[in-house]
Formats: C-alpha cells, sequence, structure tokens
C-alpha cells in the first residue's frame, strides 16, 4: 500500500496583502483558539483579534474583504511566521483558504511548518514585495504564478525572481515533503529494519 504525495512545482490563484513586518504565530493564530484535537475548523479563527474587536464585530481587516475572499496566495513582509513555533499557525492559514505565500522573509519553524503541508513559503526583494501587494489590491482577482522549480513569480505582465530554499524546493518539486506519508508508503522496508535492530 503506498501514499500519493502530489508534487508542487507551481501555485497558482488570486492573492491577498498582509501588510506589515514581525507578523508572528500569536497573530497568526491566537493561543486560546490551540485548545483543539484537531486543527479542522481554524481557518475561522485566522487573524482573529486583528479581524474582530471584543465584541466579535468585523474590524478593517483583508482577511474580511470580499474582494479577498476566495484568495489562496498570501502576500506578506519581512520576518512573517516569527515567534512561537505553533503549527496551528499555517494549518489556521491552510484551512482560510491559502495555498501559497510570498514574502520578504520568513522564520525559519514557520516554513518548515508550511512545508510539511504542502505550501511553498517563497521570498522576494522587498521592492518586488510592494509592488505585489499593491497590485493585487488594485486588482484582487487577477491570478499570480508562482514557478517553485523555476523559482519565479508572474503577474500583470511581469516576471521576478524568488528564492525558494532549496532543501524546500527539492521537497515540493520531488513531491516527498509529507514525510508521515513517506513512512506510509515504506512500510515494509520499514517493518524489515525495525526487525533487524536490537533494541526493538
Amino acid at each position: 500500500m503506498t501514499e500519493e504525495i502530489p508534487s508542487v512545482d507551481q501555485v497558482s490563484g488570486t492573492g491577498i496583502p498582509i501588510r506589515g513586518n514581525d507578523i508572528d504565530t500569536d497573530q497568526i493564530i491566537p493561543a486560546r483558539f490551540m485548545k483543539v484535537v484537531t486543527f479542522d475548523g481554524l481557518g475561522e479563527f485566522a487573524f482573529f483579534d486583528l479581524r474582530y474587536d471584543e465584541d466579535d464585530e468585523p474590524k478593517d481587516h483583508p482577511m474580511n474583504e470580499e474582494r479577498y475572499q476566495g484568495a489562496n496566495v498570501m502576500v506578506v513582509n519581512n520576518n512573517f511566521g516569527c515567534g512561537s513555533s505553533r503549527e496551528h499557525a499555517p494549518q489556521a492559514l491552510m484551512r482560510w483558504g491559502i495555498d501559497a505565500l510570498i514574502g520578504e522573509s520568513f522564520a525559519e519553524i514557520f516554513a518548515g511548518n508550511c512545508l510539511a503541508l504542502g505550501i511553498p513559503t517563497v521570498t522576494a526583494e522587498p521592492e518586488d514585495v510592494r509592488d505585489l501587494q499593491n497590485y493585487v489590491e488594485e486588482y484582487p482577482d487577477e491570478e499570480i504564478e508562482i514557478d517553485v522549480a523555476d523559482e519565479t513569480v508572474h503577474f500583470d505582465d511581469r516576471t521576478i525572481s524568488v528564492t525558494v530554499n532549496e532543501g524546500q524546493r527539492k521537497a515540493l518539486v520531488d513531491g516527498i515533503w509529507d514525510t508521515t506519508a513517506l513512512m506510509k508508503s515504506n512500510r515494509q522496508a520499514i517493518a524489515e529494519t525495525a526487525e533487524n535492530l536490537p533494541y526493538v
């Protein structure tokens, strides 16, 4: 029995701009929403404290805007996902609908947690990120194309160079990013190895 792990060569879709440096995981998913047995339903709580006031009334935030509903490419700034290592942060973004992130830089653990979900975190120059955020705000229905393998992003009539961590790029493009599925697909080899280990 094998587990199919899809390769992630490209991601395309509409964008949503989330502006600001050093957006940490507590902003992405406040700690009080982490008391769950599974990650199901976390999407509705993504950026909750920035999206709603103390009376749960919507505030001015891109994720509350109709024009960004259905967006799957998040465009962020510097050091996105810093703070605690909670895997709930990318889980919440994925369940909101995010398939890829483009930013100036990402916290290392956050990027690793995104990789475990098959979500690319690609980096670009600050001016290119700002241009893309401005473009998305003006043309929210226009498509953005991320080529993970070639490390490029195409929008409007522009193609910009981006960087994908080499380990992440290989894992996504080769379809080996899901380590759990990899273990399941190699059950027999794992069992044989375990049988030959003197301490098992």
